[in-house]
């Protein structure tokens, strides 16, 4: 399973999602067909834009809570301290992908960053 996990600021483009996502497989060299979900926290999952990407990109939209995203947090490679402070986790993007892409995940490499967006790409055997 290919998990792109995405945080965003609120008033994000759903283009501007794609994009960040596209960006992030690109560096990878993943054609945008193998991407199986996106991710993201619980209180963003509800977001037009991030709802719009998903549709965009023809895939699922899973919402993790703060609990699941503290799980994985010992394994981010770029927490951010913006997030730790506002959300008490240190990161959205890598630690949603994780949780989503399930068993043995594990992080292709840092997230991949726009103005307003974040995305980082994690394989795994699934929830």
């Amino acid at each position: 399973m290919i998990v792109a996990g995405v945080g965003c600021r609120s008033g994000v483009s759903a283009e501007e999602i794609e994009q960040v996502v596209r960006l992030a497989l690109d560096t990878f060299e993943l054609p945008v067909e193998r991407l199986d979900a996106l991710a993201t926290e619980s209180a963003k999952a509800t977001e037009p834009a991030l709802v719009e990407a998903a549709r965009r990109l023809a895939v699922t939209l899973s919402a993790c809570t703060l609990d699941d995203l503290d799980r994985v947090a010992g394994r981010v490679l770029t927490p951010s301290k913006l997030v730790l402070e506002t959300k008490g986790v240190p990161s959205i993007a890598e630690a949603a992908a994780l949780v989503i892409a399930g068993r043995d995940a594990r992080l292709l490499g840092t997230r991949v960053a726009s103005a307003r967006a974040t995305c980082a790409i994690a394989i795994g055997e699934g929830r």
